[in-house]
């Protein structure tokens, strides 16, 4: 076991990493779509 690594890499946390990543990739997608919308709107 390293002490300098916070995560224990099991099966189940890459899996709960991946997930987080492609929501926070989707909050980002929508709050530029929503920003586009917004500059066409005038």
């Amino acid at each position: 076991m390293r002490k300098g690594i916070l995560v224990n890499w099991d099966n189940g946390s890459i899996i709960i990493v991946f997930v987080f990543g492609l929501v926070i990739v989707g909050l980002v997608a929508a709050i530029l779509l929503l920003m586009n919308n917004d500059k066409k709107k005038e």
